[in-house]
């Protein structure tokens, strides 16, 4: 008797997926694709990426732009971005779910108007001023959330409808007027800077709202639920997750800390006006998207956005230092807008077809 035996037959290679029991679409078996784990995860992930193409714009435009690489451009630039990085936070969590929240910008405007009116009637602190004009926020954003979460209705529609009703509503409130006799020791000091660094002093307190919405996206069991309902809201209920309940406090978190934005935009340039922030939802949802957050839901982080908005915020700036006129400066951020939803797309497109094509080479062939 021989002491060979017979070669075992090539093992199949297995996915989940395409076809029916781990089929591709031509029933042949194909080998699960693996994702990066450990140091490869972290240094080649898309927020690394992100962070990498930050770093790119902003060593290019210090080489190219004179006066780019100064105190003074680091806070007027900072600036710039405080109320996208605001309000980028609670619509990463909003988007996260699968919703949307174009309203943001009409609740900031609503919130200065009335914090203008309030503060030109005379005999109220101004610290009472400003915590009604955060209510006012909170209370737009639960009409949102009552709306959406409550009454079922979606998201899309009633943020553009409550987009043009809380602009009309701030353009009731103080008409054509504008406000600007705020106390020049508040105003002052939303301009100020710390030290010889240029950051901004309210810096700090932005960080604090960062890593507040960081910890509870990345750490907290409702922020890992909201990555669920993005994925499935028959599938969060099922587990236990309550969509209605964290869907409207999603939204009173966002028309609250637009409020803020809002308050940041009138003592930053002492004027309360019922156009002020008009547009700034574009740049925000370019700046979530851009950052990692997928539109169809489910995927995003808060590093991400933050270098999203970093970057938009200082390709902007660059520009307007190389004299680029405003309808160029829309023109760049809504091709950004357009790439950071069809690029993702395209790559996991390319993605999987050269992965299954690696797969067919290494099958035996019949």
């Amino acid at each position: 008797m021989s002491d060979l035996k017979t070669p075992a037959a090539p093992k199949a290679p297995f996915i989940k997926g395409s076809g029916p029991l781990g089929t591709d679409t031509t029933g042949v078996l194909v080998a699960e694709p693996k994702g990066r784990t450990g140091a490869s995860r972290i240094l080649l992930g898309r927020d690394a990426i992100m962070i990498y193409a930050l770093l790119v714009v902003v060593i290019g435009a210090c080489l190219l732009i004179p006066r780019f690489a100064s105190p003074v451009t680091v806070g007027f630039l900072l600036l710039d971005v405080i109320p996208i990085l605001l309000i980028a936070m609670p619509m990463t969590l909003v988007i996260i779910t699968g919703e949307i929240d174009l309203s943001v910008a009409s609740t900031a405007g609503l919130t200065s108007a009335v914090i203008g009116v309030l503060w030109a009637g005379g005999g109220m602190d101004i610290g009472v001023v400003l915590l009604i004009g955060i209510l006012v926020g909170v209370v737009a954003g639960a009409f949102n959330g009552f709306l959406i979460a409550v009454v079922g209705l979606p998201s899309l529609a009633v943020t553009i409808g409550t987009l043009a009703l809380f602009r009309g509503l701030a353009l009731v409130v103080i008409g054509d007027n504008a406000v600007a006799n705020f106390p020049p020791e508040l105003t002052a000091f939303f301009t100020s800077k710390i030290g010889s660094t240029g950051i901004p002093v309210v810096m700090v307190g932005v960080l604090v709202v960062v890593l507040a919405f960081g910890v509870v996206l990345h750490l907290t069991p409702f922020g890992r639920g909201l990555y669920a309902l993005g994925y499935s809201t028959e599938a969060a209920s099922f587990v236990g997750i309550k969509v209605a309940r964290s869907k409207f406090w999603l939204y009173v978190a966002t028309g609250g800390v637009s409020a803020l934005a809002g308050v940041f935009w009138t003592l930053r340039y002492s004027s309360a006006r019922s156009d002020n922030a008009s547009g700034l939802e574009l740049a925000v949802i370019a700046a979530v998207l851009l950052g990692g957050v997928s539109i169809f839901g489910g995927k995003g982080s808060i590093p991400g956005v933050v270098a999203g908005v970093l970057l938009i915020g200082t390709i902007n700036y660059a520009l307007r230092l190389g004299r680029v006129s405003d309808v160029v400066l829309i023109i760049v951020t809504g091709t950004l807008l357009i790439a950071s939803v069809v690029g993702p797309s395209i790559f996991e497109s390319v993605k999987q077809w050269n992965h299954h094509r690696r797969i067919r080479r290494s099958l035996p062939h019949p």
